[in-house]
């Protein structure tokens, strides 16, 4: 059931670590960003990924933006998404993120209610890119932009959270897969060696 949600890709990092594009790699065979799309399809009206360039994109069913404030991180890539989504709220994850889990992106579009961020926190801490976010957030991230910070988590003084803590989800994610992410070629190696059939 595709809901009235704008599913949101940020792959507009510089992809130092890893010396190649993130998006593009292969897990068991499929690119990241389409097995992130292939499920943002499933669950979301709208997808929207956020990259400095479209062509690596274009044979996605997306919207492309580059960042309408360049050279400012996740919190620019976001504040583009936000600003350019047909849908009051966002769910937004990073690029890199092979391991998405359907039931733990709903569990947390079941917890809106009254909410401008829905992000969950795992043992490591908050999980801004893997979390939803509202329009009510545009104008107070533009303010902290303006201000030079480049935090997502800054925003969240700023507007209404709620915070959903790991042993609230954990049932539905134990491994917590969700929240991996591949920055370097060593992690990568180490994902590798976790999908291979034993």
């Amino acid at each position: 059931m595709t809901r009235n949600i704008t599913g949101i890709i940020l792959s507009g990092g510089k992809n130092t670590r890893m010396g190649q594009n993130k998006a593009l790699i292969p897990i068991d065979g499929v690119p990241i960003i389409q097995r992130i799309h292939a499920l943002f399809e499933r669950l979301f009206r709208e997808v929207i990924i956020v990259a400095d360039e479209g062509e690596p994109y274009s044979n996605l069913n997306a919207k492309v933006y580059a960042d309408l404030i360049p050279n400012r991180g996740a919190l620019a890539g976001l504040y583009t998404g936000l600003f350019f989504s047909s849908f009051f709220f966002s769910f937004c994850v990073a690029c890199d993120m092979p391991f998405l889990k359907e039931s733990v992106i709903t569990y947390l579009i079941d917890n809106i209610d009254g909410h401008d961020v829905v992000v969950p926190r795992t043992s490591d801490g908050l999980e801004p890119l893997h979390a939803i976010y509202s329009k009510n957030c545009l104008e107070p991230m533009k303010k902290i932009i303006e201000q030079g910070r480049s935090k997502i988590i800054d925003l969240y003084p700023m507007v209404k959270v709620r915070v959903i803590e790991e042993q609230q989800f954990l049932s539905l994610d134990p491994r917590k897969e969700s929240f991996i992410n591949v920055n370097t070629p060593e992690e990568l190696d180490r994902l590798k060696k976790r999908t291979e059939p034993h």
